[in-house]
């Protein structure tokens, strides 16, 4: 049987603080489904209908990848800037 704990709002941030760095310690995140997905995303955007060698999807694949997070920085420079002439 569980006991019931009453704890101050500083206790119970200090806990969950404690499990969230267990959890990361311990390499628990469990993200590879999700990156695993959005390079799969880069994969269909170059060769939809997989019709390309591996070696050159993989080539264009990182290029795709690479053109896509240089544009999301363009525009956060961009939205810093319109920021903070405003």
């Amino acid at each position: 049987m569980a006991r019931s704990i009453s704890l101050t709002p500083q206790q119970r941030a200090l806990r969950a603080r404690l499990a969230a760095h267990t959890m990361h310690a311990a390499g628990k995140t469990n993200t590879a489904p999700a990156r695993k997905a959005m390079l799969d995303r880069f994969d269909r955007q170059v060769d939809p209908d997989g019709l390309l060698d591996p070696a050159d999807r993989a080539r264009r694949a990182e290029h795709a990848r690479k053109a896509y997070y240089t544009r999301l920085a363009l525009q956060s420079v961009a939205a810093r800037r319109a920021r903070s002439s405003s």
